[in-house]
């Protein structure tokens, strides 16, 4: 049994083949007399082949048994391979600002009126925090903590030195 249209079709096939002609046919791609031969056609079938010529001059959507099965794509090696212990990677080519993290932190943490924001040249916060009192101590103390644990950027978006 080489031909695969040589398969019989069950009734789930059939209600599949139904179904899948009447979504053409409120498309307008069948008129009704025709629409209606070819129900009666995919009712009596038996074989896929009784079924295949039905959808000839269709554009898809086709039943499922009568698209042909997709190869599976070859299994790629992951990338990048990991890389033994002694290749040393360098650090991405970053521009760094001349302002230190550590001291934006520290200006925050004990002078909180937002000069920490000031000395790395973000103005607006700075100014936000100068107004709020620093949210009452509690903005500054977390916005040095932060800036002392991942740093920052400076006013033009150059990273702040450890």
């Amino acid at each position: 049994m080489n031909d695969p249209d040589a398969i019989r079709i069950g009734t789930a096939e059939r209600d599949d083949v139904v179904r899948i002609l009447g979504a053409h046919f409120t498309e307008g791609r069948l008129p009704v007399d025709e629409y209606d031969e070819r129900v009666n056609v995919a009712v009596n079938a038996v074989t896929r082949h009784d079924v295949r010529a039905l959808f000839v001059d269709l554009p898809p959507p086709y039943p499922a048994f009568m698209v042909p099965p997709t190869m599976a794509a070859p299994r790629l090696p992951s990338y990048p391979p990991p890389a033994p212990a002694h290749v040393y990677y360098p650090p991405p080519d970053y521009h760094y600002s001349t302002k230190s993290k550590v001291v934006a932190g520290i200006l925050q943490i004990f002078l909180p009126f937002g000069v920490g924001r000031f000395y790395t040249g973000h103005y607006g916060i700075a100014v936000a925090q100068l107004l709020t009192c620093g949210g009452f101590g509690i903005w500054t103390l977390i916005d040095g903590i932060l800036l002392l644990v991942n740093g920052g950027t400076d006013g033009e978006g150059r990273r702040l030195l450890d």
